[in-house]
């Protein structure tokens, strides 16, 4: 059951945002940041393929490149949905209805393409079991969400706020890899073997780290400041 947060008055002006705890907003700006970037390097690679460099990451470059026009259908979309997402909860940016309007289909996008890719995903069963799992959570709060967006605001923001930390676990993923790369030489282990693990982690990570936040008082109080705006 979700607690009732008394909301007290105060003398904030309207345009005022409610002041995330700085974990939150640090957390929140490198994950965007991972993401956006980790999208524009894929963009560049299927452009022009990279004709040399590590051979586990010209390894994977040709995996993406063998089935670009997927790998499009899903990035494009997410890199879109990434950049909205601030204007759900920044000062100036918040109550845009165009923004919510948009995040369903693109989060439907993102789903649909991903259960695709993970027919034949890198990290074989295991990758394919973070993606089922992780990625029907995120198509399920969003759905929630998107239900409540017009019934009540504070349980939509909740449940949207769950769907856009889960979709950011895959900017998490990646310094995880990265520390699996950089290791890779003691440890043996290949992106077929470590990229399951890797998901698993990083996923897990945003999935706990934004539900602990979203019950917590804090976090509570928070998202009733958001949905009074």
């Amino acid at each position: 059951m979700n607690p009732v947060v008394e909301v007290v008055p105060s003398d904030a002006t309207p345009s005022e945002s409610p002041a995330f705890p700085r974990w939150i907003r640090i957390s929140f700006s490198i994950c965007i940041f991972i993401a956006v970037a980790a999208v524009l390097r894929r963009l560049l690679a299927l452009a022009h393929p990279p004709q040399s460099g590590p051979a586990q990451a010209l390894a994977l470059d040709a995996v993406f490149s063998s089935h670009a026009a997927l790998t499009l259908a899903h990035i494009i979309p997410a890199l879109i949905f990434v950049l909205l997402t601030p204007f759900i909860y920044l000062r100036s940016l918040v109550r845009k209805p165009w923004v919510e309007r948009w995040l369903l289909p693109l989060g439907l996008m993102i789903g649909v393409t991903a259960y695709l890719m993970s027919r034949n995903p890198i990290g074989g069963w295991l990758e394919r079991s973070a993606v089922l799992f992780f990625n029907t959570l995120f198509l399920y709060c969003l759905l929630r969400a998107w239900q409540l967006r017009l019934r009540d605001r504070a349980r939509y923001l909740r449940w949207l706020t769950r769907a856009i930390g889960i979709l950011l676990g895959i900017a998490t993923t990646r310094p995880v890899m990265g520390i699996f790369f950089a290791t890779s030489a003691l440890t043996k282990l290949t992106p077929s073997q470590f990229f399951g693990i890797a998901f698993w982690i990083g996923f897990s990570i945003n999935t706990m780290a934004i539900e602990l936040w979203l019950r917590s008082r804090a976090g509570a109080l928070q998202i009733a400041k958001l949905a009074l705006r």
